[in-house]
């Protein structure tokens, strides 16, 4: 066990009731025959998936698996994701090169064009899966099947732009005389885990931000001991997301109506990845003790090198002594004190305010428009669509947000 700058206790992996109970909802391999190339995600072959998710060339905890197949199986306004499959049949047992869980534009922006975008995986990021031995074959693959489904574009969102997936998006098309655009970009906060944790937080927060919240920290300290506690087997994940999900739903999220636990589809798929990835590592539970009330829990998975920090619950009647921003310093720590981890990705919206001036790496994000034919009408078509709802929506969401923002401030 890791122990953090504060108390970390874990319990020892002997427990596998939970991890039992979420295998009872898993789906049998389709087997060692021809995969479809267009599918629906709860009849892709699991063992080809998941040996092409160790060979990714850019990690997506979004699109592992066991996430992926709980968010289309039960996650509200998500179920019934397609997946774009590329394979090498050149072996008896056919090998996955590229993934992309689809929905067409008119399930994802009511746009009546024969185009189709990445699913959205209950996470802010829908970057490919592609074989890292030749990702840019991979591509060219995926873009080929796409054309021959009878589609004319692929709208990848949220896509790590700056990415080795998107650079091979761009050679892939490159060679067909293609190039694709960038409807929409942001860039928000990431963490690079490989630095000194100490250093990286001076330079972040500097000493005066520092020692106020050690203040605040003392105060907590006041209920009792503060205690960063990780949950990582089975059972003890399954334990600690009933906190987690309680604190996610006891403040403004709850008031929106986007706690997970408000919605039984939602709470189901969370109860069912977090348990399933556990059993690989691939997905903790961090929560903040003040004796034995929680004060803040957060949902980590891990993908290759990276983390990615999905959600985070807190208990508002403490907000005035930061519980939240407590949390993210000491899994800063406890991040940047893992080997196997070189980035972090926040997953936040842009201009976060907890998370962006503690992490100060930027990651660029954006929406991928890719052709599949030259001088295609239609893409011209689907293009100015995306291009019109854009410029139609944006004011229209700034001014809910502006009206949300002074209703939740009126005492």
């Amino acid at each position: 066990m890791s122990e953090t700058a504060n108390s970390t206790r874990t319990v020892l992996p002997d427990g596998t009731a939970a991890l039992r109970q979420a295998q009872l909802l898993r789906k049998p391999s389709i087997g060692a025959g021809m995969p479809p190339q267009l599918c629906p995600i709860a009849d892709l072959d699991d063992e080809a998936w998941e040996a092409l998710a160790e060979r990714a060339t850019e990690p997506n905890g979004y699109y592992l698996p066991e996430w992926l197949s709980a968010v289309s199986a039960t996650a509200r306004g998500r179920i019934g994701a397609n997946a774009l499959c590329a394979w090498d049949r050149s072996e008896a047992r056919p090998r996955l090169l590229g993934l992309i869980p689809l929905i067409s534009l008119w399930r994802t922006y009511r746009i009546p064009l024969p185009g189709l975008a990445s699913a959205d995986p209950y996470g802010t990021l829908g970057t490919p899966l592609l074989d890292r031995n030749d990702p840019v074959a991979a591509a060219n693959a995926l873009i080929a099947e796409a054309r021959a489904s009878g589609t004319h574009a692929l709208l990848l969102r949220d896509v790590a732009i700056e990415s080795r997936a998107a650079d091979a998006f761009r050679a892939a098309l490159a060679s067909l005389g293609l190039q694709p655009a960038i409807i929409q970009s942001h860039k928000r906060a990431c963490l690079d885990a490989t630095r000194d944790a100490e250093e990286l937080l001076r330079d972040a927060l500097g000493a005066k931000k520092l020692k106020e919240l050690r203040r605040q920290r003392n105060r907590l300290a006041e209920m009792g001991e503060v205690v960063f506690v990780i949950s990582r087997t089975p059972d003890e994940v399954a334990r600690a997301l009933d906190t987690f999900l309680v604190l996610e739903s006891s403040g403004w999220k709850a008031k929106r109506g986007t706690a997970l636990l408000q919605h039984g589809g939602d709470s189901a798929f969370i109860r069912r990845a977090a348990v399933e990835l556990s059993a690989q590592g691939r997905c903790e539970i961090v929560t903040l003790m003040a004796g034995a009330t929680p004060v803040a829990s957060a949902v980590v998975l891990r993908h290759l090198d990276r983390a990615f920090y999905f959600k985070l619950g807190v208990d508002e009647r403490y907000a005035r002594l930061s519980p939240g921003v407590q949390l993210t310093i000491d899994l800063t720590r406890y991040l940047c004190a893992d080997p196997d981890i070189a980035t972090v990705d926040s997953t936040a919206a842009p201009g976060h305010p907890m998370i962006d001036p503690i992490w100060r790496g930027r990651l660029a994000i954006g929406d991928m428009l890719i052709p599949l034919r030259r001088n295609d009408p239609v893409f011209a078509l689907i293009r100015a669509s995306l291009a019109l709802r854009r410029a139609v929506r944006e004011p229209i969401r700034h001014f809910i947000k502006v009206f949300r923002d002074f209703k939740e401030k009126r005492p």
